[in-house]
């Protein structure tokens, strides 16, 4: 049994006061499908450190990470054809200001802002769901 590790960003940025997520739309396999910029951890890489590098190649931006915010999902690789591995997957929440949205083509078709109601109507995986989820709440609770 393989164990493959990503990470990346649930990443937020605020437009007329509101809270927008960053949500990206994969190509090839993954055409079609919504969700958070990640990728595979390389060799001497700590997690904060690649969740960094994929935001910035994926969307190409510069954010800041909240320390203390860390979710992460792990899952069978069945619907990739491969029953007998498994992929975690850990996300840091992000923010962001007034830098444009630049795709990187050989990974992502768009890149949409949306708010929390919109993102999750558009996310197709319940683990995708369930970590906005968890970001939009603990950001909800920062305002409290």
């Amino acid at each position: 049994m393989a164990n493959e590790k990503a990470c990346g960003a649930i990443i937020f940025t605020k437009e007329n006061n509101v809270r927008k997520y960053v949500i990206l739309r994969g190509i090839g396999k993954y055409q079609g499908d919504y969700g958070f910029p990640k990728g595979h951890v390389e060799a001497g890489e700590t997690e904060q450190e690649t969740a960094l590098r994929e935001v910035k190649e994926e969307t190409g931006l510069d954010v800041v990470l909240f320390d203390d915010f860390r979710t992460i999902d792990e899952h069978a690789l069945a619907r990739e054809g491969r029953p007998n591995d498994r992929k975690t997957n850990v996300y840091f929440l992000a923010e962001y200001h007034d830098q444009e949205l630049v795709a990187q083509k050989s990974e992502v078709s768009e890149i949409v802002l949306m708010d929390y109601r919109e993102a999750m109507n558009c996310l197709r995986y319940e683990e995708s769901r369930r970590e906005l989820t968890e970001a939009e709440q603990y950001l909800n609770n920062l305002q409290d």
